[in-house]
């Protein structure tokens, strides 16, 4: 069953100079959408609560999506991800000239739980690289993605995209990689090593008002749903992911990796990943950063909710993704899609059979038979610090101040230390 694609360029005028600190507005309804009809003779039977999820007008079978990077490397490794059954599948960043990009080895460092850096010991909770987009020439991935659409019409191919401060490189980019069929666009604006140098990735995503004039021209141009991917990187991810959505982006996606030193080698005393004996910061990833994920997840979300009131804009999280319970939480805070790298990396493609049973598995329990059953549904329980004092204050009173763990410093003794802390832990 061939897949019906009907693609409609965007008419809306969106504003320059977007203020960061203004008041609550309705922003424009994106009018450039995708759509895909999923055949449904390649699903097979499913049984259960129903995984299938539309965003941007793309239909996936499931939420789960293949984050940019090695798990999108070339046509086998995506083909492979298709036959799995990934929801959709974002490539490998591509850019105009990839005689600029070159990667070392080893570019991969593990962080390990209960062990020393270097240790052999223990399950990898972190995982760092400093590896760059990707270095294959452009026209060879832009075969590959016009294969997989050939092959593959009715699932979900998106090209992550990255480029230099110029108009016309981006404007070129986007025309190339829309001619090879790919079914939306997502913006790379928060690699956060090598390319940064370059005026690219991070670069662009931690400076708004740069940000704003790149994703004007991505804009203009595009005539697939666009994703902006942000990065984690800045103090305060809401406002560039304003930014994008009201510079005309259908979607954001977050988070990318962490700036960061995975550590030092204590016997050689060098820091990893060691390249011939010195190594650059790089993006972390992988469980350990999840937390994080989904504090910044939940900032965009919230700011979403309050100001963009169109169900157009959508959220794809990212970030320490290994069981269905991961992505639970991402839906629960306002997420559309997940997406797995590091986990894929890990644990392979089969992963995304564990990812939808166990969500099928914690939907049956709540009666959920939708994603949209409780997409969002926890973010409703965030609030300041002074409502959480002024709301335990109220239930205390309205407890009669029934005591439960320790209400003040002066209660703290030493040798009831460990027992005085687990008495005020909520899980």
């Amino acid at each position: 069953m061939a897949s019906l694609n009907m693609t409609q360029i965007r008419t809306g005028n969106f504003a320059s100079g977007f203020a960061l600190n203004s008041t609550k507005k309705v922003h424009a309804v994106p009018t450039r959408v995708g759509f895909k009809v999923f055949a449904s003779e390649t699903q097979g039977v499913s049984t259960g609560p129903d995984l299938s999820v539309t965003v941007n007008g793309l239909h996936m079978p499931n939420p789960f999506v293949i984050g940019s990077g090695p798990p999108g490397t070339n046509y086998t490794v995506m083909k492979r991800a298709f036959d799995e059954g990934w929801g959709a599948v974002i490539a490998k960043t591509v850019s105009l000239d990839a005689a600029k990009v070159i990667n070392v080895t080893p570019r991969y460092a593990r962080l390990r739980a209960g062990g020393t850096n270097g240790s052999a010991k223990g399950e990898i909770i972190g995982w760092q690289n400093i590896e760059l987009i990707s270095d294959r020439p452009l026209e060879i991935m832009l075969k590959e993605f016009k294969q997989l659409k050939e092959e593959y019409p009715d699932r979900i191919l998106i090209a992550s995209i990255m480029e230099e401060y110029n108009k016309a490189a981006w404007e070129e980019l986007i025309d190339r990689v829309e001619q090879s069929g790919v079914d939306a666009l997502e913006i790379n604006f928060s690699c956060p090593h090598g390319m940064p140098e370059r005026k690219m990735g991070a670069a662009v995503g931690q400076d708004c008002a740069l940000l704003e004039e790149v994703c004007g021209w991505v804009n203009a141009k595009a005539t697939v749903p666009v994703w902006a991917k942000m990065t984690p990187n800045i103090t305060d991810i809401s406002q560039p992911a304003r930014v994008a959505l009201s510079s005309g982006c259908e979607g954001v996606a977050a988070i990318n990796t962490i700036m960061s030193v995975m550590g030092i080698n204590l016997s050689t005393l060098r820091p990893e990943p060691c390249v011939e004996g010195y190594s650059t910061p790089g993006g972390y990833s992988a469980k350990a950063v999840h937390p994080i994920a989904l504090g910044k997840v939940m900032s965009i979300a919230k700011m979403m909710k309050s100001e963009f009131d169109s169900e157009n804009y959508t959220l794809s999280a990212i970030g320490g993704v290994e069981t269905g319970g991961d992505a639970a939480e991402f839906i629960l805070l306002g997420a559309n899609t997940v997406q797995v790298c590091t986990g894929v990396m890990m644990h392979g493609y089969g992963l995304v059979k564990k990812l939808s049973a166990e969500l099928k598995d914690f939907m049956e329990k709540h009666n959920f038979t939708s994603i949209e059953d409780f997409r969002g549904a926890s973010l409703q329980y965030f609030t300041t610090h002074t409502d959480l004092v002024q709301r335990q204050q109220e239930a205390i009173r309205q407890r009669k101040a029934i005591k439960k763990g320790l209400q003040s410093d002066k209660d703290w003794t030493g040798d009831g230390f460990v027992k005085e802390t687990e008495s005020m832990v909520s899980n």
